[in-house]
């Protein structure tokens, strides 16, 4: 998930006594799957907490390009530089649509981009990990961005109209990089026996740090339980693990390549995968700034929104001078 330890804003789920009339009318129209739009009523805590979480989606496709970013000139064919410049081009138009939805909410783009730069609004831990090796942009498509998918999917049923409908497009083209991910692993794993062997030390780097997307575990994440109400989270931390992990490992499987995990095994009874869970140590570590590459990746948002302020003031220069004729004119 692209968003995590978000809080939901709030004393907790209220019940209906508990409520005022207005939240009422408004629960109402959640339980019945109605969108909610921006001109709509809203309790503070559902749009405090949208914000949260559209900012901090928002912000990991923002800051997602930069480990990607560093192989583009390093690709090793041109055909592979242009799908990698594409992707990475679709990772900003995400962000965009991302900012644009949580402007709908009364927060300007340049708010969020402060607090993502001073370090007061977080991105999805994944991307403070280093991409070593060409293998590494396999795995980031494959496990980071079919990761995503698994809670994005869900997201296009979230409450939020303009949310939801961002989803919508979104999902389409991630869907497209998790393809092209697969099919560089796929490439070095039917590759010569180095080839192979970095596509599994890129699996194995990568797949516990992908597990740790979807946030803590439930019984440790205690402030999903308004989001789920409010039907801006659809499914738990651990459901949408458990569906991940499931549907990786056959696909790992496929590849030739070992899930870096000794207890894996598929349990006949509940049809599903028991597997070990990440280090919540390490996650937690990361969250804080702690991680191999926090400093480095904010220094690098820091340093492109210093460096893009000559182009902010054009801009905005230009923009006066276009309303003062328009005014002019009239």
């Amino acid at each position: 998930m692209y968003a995590q330890m978000v809080k939901s804003t709030g004393d907790g789920v209220k019940s209906r006594d508990e409520m005022s009339d207005e939240e009422r009318a408004f629960q109402d129209r959640i339980d019945a799957d109605e969108k909610i739009e921006p001109k709509d009523w809203m309790p503070e805590g559902y749009r405090k907490t949208l914000i949260r979480q559209i900012g901090q989606h928002a912000h990991s496709e923002i800051v997602g390009q930069l480990p990607e970013g560093n192989w583009i000139t390093r690709a090793p064919t041109l055909e592979r530089k242009a799908i990698l410049l594409a992707k990475v081009q679709d990772e900003a138009g995400h962000g965009l649509y991302l900012y644009c939805a949580a402007e709908t909410l009364g927060v300007s783009r340049d708010e969020l981009t402060e607090d993502l730069l001073s370090g007061r609004m977080k991105y999805s831990s994944i991307f403070n990990y280093p991409t070593l090796t060409w293998a590494d942009m396999g795995a980031v498509g494959w496990l980071v961005d079919g990761a995503a998918i698994m809670n994005q999917v869900p997201l296009q049923r979230t409450s939020y109209g303009p949310y939801s409908r961002a989803m919508i497009r979104i999902c389409k083209e991630e869907s497209f990089h998790q393809r092209q991910g697969y099919d560089i692993m796929l490439k070095l794993a039917n590759g010569t026996g180095d080839q192979k062997r970095m596509a599994q030390d890129a699996l194995n780097r990568f797949w516990y740090p992908s597990l740790m997307m979807f946030g803590p575990s439930d019984k440790d994440s205690v402030h999903s339980a308004q989001s789920m109400a409010w039907k801006i989270k659809i499914n738990t931390n651990d459901e949408l693990r458990q569906k991940f992990v499931d549907q990786t490992v056959p696909q790992a499987e496929f590849l030739g390549l070992t899930v870096p995990d000794p207890d894996l095994k598929w349990n006949e009874e509940t049809a599903h995968y028991e597997f070990t869970e990440p280090d919540w140590s390490e996650f937690f570590d990361v969250i804080k700034g702690n991680g191999p590459c926090n400093a480095e990746r904010l220094a690098a948002r820091n340093k492109a929104w210093d460096e893009g302020a000559w182009v902010r003031d054009g801009l905005l220069a230009h923009a006066e001078k276009k309303a003062a004729r328009r005014v002019a004119a009239e």
